[in-house]
Parts: C-alpha cells; structure tokens; sequence
C-alpha cells in the first residue's frame, strides 16, 4: 500500500530552504554483494546521499538546505561552522557559501588519533581551501565554539551578520534535512515496489538518524532505523538520538509522539575512538570497493557498514530481509587515511 505523504510535505513547507540538490539521489540494488551465500539472502540496497552533488557531495547539504534557509531569513552574509580537521560539514558548508557568494569561516581543530601529512593536509581539508573559506586551526584542546562565539562578536563589530551553523548541521532544523529524505526514500520504494524492512545509518552527531526517524513517524512508516555509533558511546548516543527526534518532531507536528522503542542504536563498530580506524571497517570498504565499485568513507559509512554485515552474518537481522544502506558521502576523507589502507 502506497505511503501517505502529504502530512509530511504540508509540515516541512513551513520552513525556509534553499535546495542544495539536483532532485532525488538514487536508490540502487547491490546484486554482487546480495549474492554472496554468507549475506543469507537478504537483497541490500544502497541510497547514493554521496551523489549530492556540491562540493563533493554527502548528507550535510541536505541539513545545509534548511540551515542556510534559516541564515539567509535572518540576513546573514556571513557562514561559520566547526569541527574536526577532516569535517565533512566543514567542506560542504564552505562549497555552499562559494555557491551562494557569502564569505565562510570554518574553525579546525585537530586529531589526537591521527598526526599524519594525509590526514592534516589531504581530503576535506584540501578541499576547504579551495572552496575559499577562512580556516582558523585551533590547537588540541581548545575550545571551538568559544573561538566561534568571538568571531561572531568581532564581525558584529564590523557591521556583518554572522550565522554560525550548528556542529554537524545536527540542529533540529538542519534534521529537517532527513525529515525530507524521508518522504524521498519512501516514494522511491514505492516507485521501486520494494517495502524496506530495515534502514541503516551512520549515527555521529544524530542528525541523520533523527531526522529520517521523525519523518517517517509523520509518514505513518513501520521501518526500522539502525544507527551505528561512530562518535559517542551507546548510551550517550542513545540519548542524542531521542532527544533529536523528539525535537524534530515537535517542528514537524507538536502534537506527535515518538514511540522511543523504535530508536536503535549500535556502539559495537566505533573502535577505540571517533575516527579511530577498524579492522571490520577496513574489510567492508574493501568488500563494497571490490564487489560492487562503490566508495564509502572510513570514519561513518564505513564502519556502519561493517555493523550492517556484521549483523547479517550473525543473523541478527532475518533471512531476505529488504536492507536499504544511506551512503552518506564523505569520500574525501578516503585520501585523508591513505594511510590506513596501507
């Protein structure tokens, strides 16, 4: 029976958004890798959010849409955002403002995990450097949003309007992004005339997954979400999710309620830290490389799919069971850990 999406698509219109994306991104079947008898039947699927498109493409531009509706209202002329040296939201909100015309400010703060001239000087923050954002380099330590909020400070005393995006484009505003997805993914499966018994996600800062979790909530959807934890433990990321979900539910329709029993969440694939290399990681890039000629990143989607295999293989997920993976980009950081495929 076909979704019905019009609950949903009545709510996100009353939010401001420019669009980032050239259309719906494709789902597509991973045939080789479905074949393969220790998969037990289950046919996998792959949403390409890495074909966004901008700046590299990845899940950020579809959080960026709603946040740079949001700043653009206001009046800013100026974009700031932090995270890692590596930050894929770092890249795209820098691609983004050489779209849109506005100066951009990204605020950089290192790895204690990894030192290296790839990781330092490759990937994304190649990339930032050609988009023409102003890069600040905090040391190990420091503390970015206070660096931040004297930036914002400072470029008020000048006479600009700085909007800082929030970590991540994980605000409840930038989760409306997978809010929409949503509604995407669920017209595409309807389209496809295939019923999904399971999405699965990375799960960092929770934007995706609470977005995509609150708008098929709205949409009346049975599937399932699994978000593998690449950032925070189980718990901590546990209670991000639930809080990000209700928040971003509260947007769509206040007077819905989250059922929190459908929010699962996986910590058994983060390693030794955020962006800590995996053994499983490293397999199931290799396997989704050479098997079906797909790239996806070695801090998220590379390790949430090591999860989604691991869990197939243990058969904690049922025999032909309909898998849709979210690649969620970030494949610039694969030059970044050359390193670790060494």
């Amino acid at each position: 029976m076909p979704h019905d999406y019009s609950c949903l698509e009545t709510a996100l219109a009353r939010y401001a958004r420019v669009a980032l994306l050239d259309g719906f991104t494709p789902i597509q079947h991973l045939s080789r890798l479905s074949a393969l008898p220790e998969l037990n039947g289950c046919n996998l699927y792959v949403k390409r959010d890495d074909l966004t498109g901008l700046g590299g493409g990845g899940n950020k531009l579809r959080k960026l849409e709603f946040l740079l509706g949001e700043a653009l209202a206001e009046g800013a002329d100026t974009l700031i955002t932090w995270g890692g040296l590596q930050s894929n939201h770092a890249r795209l909100t820098a691609a983004v403002a050489a779209r849109q015309g506005l100066p951009c400010e990204l605020i950089l703060t290192p790895s204690s995990i990894r030192t290296d001239e790839d990781f330092r000087h490759n990937g994304n923050f190649l990339l930032d450097a050609l988009f023409g954002a102003t890069i600040h380099q905090l040391p190990l330590g420091a503390a970015p949003d206070a660096f931040a909020a004297e930036r914002v400070a400072a470029l008020r005393e000048q006479g600009r309007k700085p909007f800082v995006m929030p970590l991540g484009g994980s605000s409840p505003r930038g989760c409306l992004g997978y809010s929409a997805c949503a509604g995407e993914l669920l017209r595409q499966s309807d389209a496809l005339g295939v019923q999904f018994d399971r999405i699965i996600v990375p799960n960092g800062s929770s934007g995706t997954h609470s977005g995509l979790l609150a708008g098929l909530t709205l949409a009346g959807s049975s599937t399932q979400i699994t978000g593998y934890s690449v950032l925070g433990t189980t718990e901590q990321t546990l209670a991000t999710t639930r809080d990000k979900s209700s928040q971003v539910l509260q947007l769509l329709a206040p007077s819905a309620v989250l059922d929190e029993a459908r929010i699962n969440v996986d910590g058994s694939q983060r390693g030794e830290a955020y962006g800590a290399p995996t053994d499983a990681m490293l397999a199931a890039t290799r396997l989704l490389a050479s098997r079906e000629g797909l790239l996806t990143d070695p801090v998220y989607g590379g390790k949430a799919f090591a999860g989604l295999l691991a869990s197939i293989r243990q058969r904690d997920i049922a025999a032909g069971s309909n898998l849709l993976f979210l690649m969620t980009g970030g494949i610039p950081s694969v030059f970044a850990y050359r390193g670790a495929y060494s």
